[in-house]
């Protein structure tokens, strides 16, 4: 169950940053986030009744420090893919957001056993291969990746504090994430009067990216609590190949033949990790 709420969570992902880089092509950023956030928190809201959990200190603070940090990591992913390669950052990103949480996992005990450990090594490798573009050659290239790496620090700290909440507390922490995500970039906004309001034509695309940001976000809260962190981060970062399927068949992004091994590398990863999980 651990490997398929996870590889689930890593399509629903790269579908909502799809979405959210067409989107930050028709509106600012910071607009974007706002609304795609306040899209999700409609949404977890609604199903709290359905996933019931204990709105405790612990959960709605864990839930807080995450999304301080997601929250961060989005305004900068998307600034990175207005900017870049959609094909390039996704995998950039992914890689250093899954790397933080391995390390965090392996420091704290957790004992993947081998063939999990020769998965995870697959899935990295498959994202670096995804990420292999002779696009990048484009003007400002440069900067868009190192604020995709930026992200993935954002993103892996996403993860990692959101694994801190108590096993009990249900959708809780997603609640806290979101409030404190939408203050803060909201405030950001205030600040450097930026206006909130979509572009013409967008608000439909940055509603889709929110809800379905926040349905992967349950998908891996759900997953982290069945399953180690160092494994479920890891499927979860696979979420490029998606967002590369459909940059080639919506925007025509060229798939190279190094990109394609790469998908198959991903799917390599998750029937590795799936076999150790059942030995």
């Amino acid at each position: 169950m651990t490997v398929i709420l996870a590889t689930a969570c890593a399509v629903v992902y790269g579908t909502a940053d799809f979405f959210g880089g067409l989107a930050t092509r028709r509106s600012q950023v910071l607009s974007v986030v706002v609304l795609s956030q306040i899209a999700g928190l409609v949404l977890i809201l609604a199903l709290l009744p359905v996933l019931p959990g204990a709105a405790g200190a612990a959960a709605l603070s864990w839930g807080l420090a995450a999304g301080l940090s997601g929250a961060a990591g989005l305004v900068l992913f998307y600034r990175a893919l207005a900017t870049g390669v959609m094909s390039v950052i996704a995998p950039t990103t992914a890689v250093t957001s899954a790397a933080l949480p391995v390390v965090f996992g392996l420091a704290t005990g957790e004992r993947p056993a081998f063939w999990a450990l020769v998965g995870v090594a697959l899935a990295l490798c498959s994202v670096l291969l995804v990420s292999q573009d002779r696009s990048t050659e484009r003007r400002g290239s440069r900067a868009s990746v190192l604020t995709a790496l930026a992200a993935g620090a954002g993103f892996g700290g996403f993860f990692i504090l959101l694994a801190m909440a108590p096993d009990d507390a249900g959708l809780w922490p997603l609640v806290g994430a979101r409030v404190s995500s939408i203050t803060t970039v909201a405030l950001l906004a205030l600040l450097t009067r930026r206006a909130l309001r979509p572009g013409p034509g967008s608000l439909h695309i940055i509603v889709a990216a929110g809800v379905l940001d926040m349905a992967a976000n349950v998908l891996y809260l759900l997953a982290q609590q069945d399953g180690l962190l160092s494994l479920v981060a890891v499927l979860v970062s696979l979420y490029p190949a998606s967002t590369l399927l459909l940059a080639r068949q919506v925007l025509g992004e060229r798939l190279r033949g190094i990109q394609v091994a790469g998908v198959a590398c991903a799917l390599g990863a998750v029937a590795l990790i799936a076999v150790a999980q059942h030995l």
